[in-house]
């Protein structure tokens, strides 16, 4: 890491001054910054105040004629391992959201082809407006890295979300994104479900729920980046499979269990999918005519398998770790505790789904295990997965009692 070397994009407002202080720290860790400083940037930093820190011109001018002969916003948007927007406003990230380059910054962020780490700061109702949730969750699903602003007073009187974090938390969130994956999990067969499954009623209608598929997904690519040789069976949603894994698809629950079977034997089993609880004793072999009958028809269900029990309670071939998921609206820490004991898994991930989880970009969860519960705050779903991928590592390859399986 000592040769890494970032972009720094520094935005306008009054957290702008600690973007010096970044870049003097970057410095002592041996990361150089190359720097982009917009024009509202300016108004609180100078360029040659970050000059005289990064050791190299500031760049401002997109139409800068010695700029673009020299470097050229497109090489410049390349030149570095990590581009990194701090303080990110919400002006840059609607315009990057929305693919917008009508300056040097937003240019650099549309041409850039590394990775991109937003550290936003603003005013608490600017960070909570609609908007500016819409593009981060657009951000995050486009596989940008934007960071939870800090909770606290601002500059402009009011409290609450949107402070720039600490620089030392900034700096920890930089060498984290240039860090090469561990590779922890190399050998390791990682098997995860994730979506929904769909129960036809007839060949029109089915039981299903609103499981996007988002966190699975994201864990079965955050395993894959450590290393693991990951199989992901998925229900119907539409979410292009990662790269580099296994994809099975599925409709059913009985589907879902069986390519689970197949996929045995595996080290670990996430089961992350939204299985349906309950189907139909029988589907209709054509449509069912279910209005203007007099009375409301009676479609006689029964109970689905329980994959995460089932691969939980194999005396033989058990991953070493099965990990559940809980979604509950209500006493979402007491009732995956109880989960838990009676799926018989080592962890459970649970997490309240009140609000705009099934389908949304965030997840705030609380992790179960033997040892008692790990509470998360809330996270972009991909940083849940590299967060969780990271546990499965320690616990699979590395000492970590804190964190032990329930059958050590």
């Amino acid at each position: 890491m000592s040769s890494s070397r970032i972009l720094l994009i520094i935005g306008g407002g009054i957290a702008a001054y600690k973007s010096l202080e970044l870049i003097r720290e970057l410095g002592r860790r041996g990361i150089a910054s190359r720097v982009i400083l917009t024009k509202a940037g300016a108004e609180f930093v100078t360029p040659l105040s970050v000059s005289a820190l990064s050791g190299e011109k500031a760049f401002t001018e997109l139409f800068d004629l010695t700029d673009e002969t020299e470097m050229g916003h497109i090489e410049l948007s390349r030149s570095a391992d990590l581009v990194v927007v701090c303080p990110a406003t919400a002006d840059l990230m609607a315009k990057a959201a929305a693919g917008l380059a009508n300056d040097l910054a937003s240019t650099t962020l549309l041409a850039t082809d590394k990775p991109v780490l937003m550290v936003p700061a603003m005013n608490v109702r600017m960070w909570e407006h609609a908007a500016t949730k819409r593009n981060v969750a657009r951000l995050r699903a486009d596989g940008v890295r934007v960071v939870e602003p800090d909770v606290g007073p601002m500059a402009c009187g009011e409290f609450g979300p949107g402070r720039l974090p600490d620089v030392s938390a900034i700096v920890r969130e930089i060498e984290a994104a240039l860090a090469p994956p561990s590779k922890r999990l190399a050998g390791v067969h990682a098997l995860v479900t994730a979506g929904p499954t769909r129960e036809p009623l007839d060949p029109v209608r089915y039981i299903s729920n609103h499981s996007s598929g988002k966190q699975g997904y994201g864990i079965a690519a955050a395993l894959a980046a450590e290393g693991a040789r990951v199989t992901l069976v998925s229900g119907p949603v539409a979410l292009k499979p990662p790269e580099g894994v296994t994809f099975v698809s599925v409709e059913t629950a009985r589907d879902m269990l069986k390519a689970c079977e197949d996929a045995l034997p595996a080290d670990v089993f996430v089961s992350v999918a939204a299985v349906a609880d309950w189907r139909p004793v029988k589907a209709s072999p054509k449509k069912l005519k279910l209005k203007g009958q007099g009375e409301a028809p009676t479609i006689q269900l029964t109970e689905n398998p329980d994959i995460l029990r089932t691969l939980s309670a194999k005396r033989k071939g058990r991953p070493r770790l099965v990990i559940g998921f809980a979604a509950e609206t209500h006493d979402v820490e007491a009732l995956a505790v109880e989960k838990r004991a009676r799926k018989g898994c080592d962890w459970i991930v649970a997490n309240d789904v009140s609000g705009d989880v099934m389908g949304g970009s965030e997840n705030e969860i609380f992790l179960i295990t033997p040892d008692g519960t790990e509470h998360w705050p809330r996270l972009a779903k991909d940083d849940v997965s590299r967060r969780l991928a990271a546990r499965v590592a320690d616990a699979l390859t590395g000492p970590n009692p804190g964190l032990r399986l329930a059958a050590e």
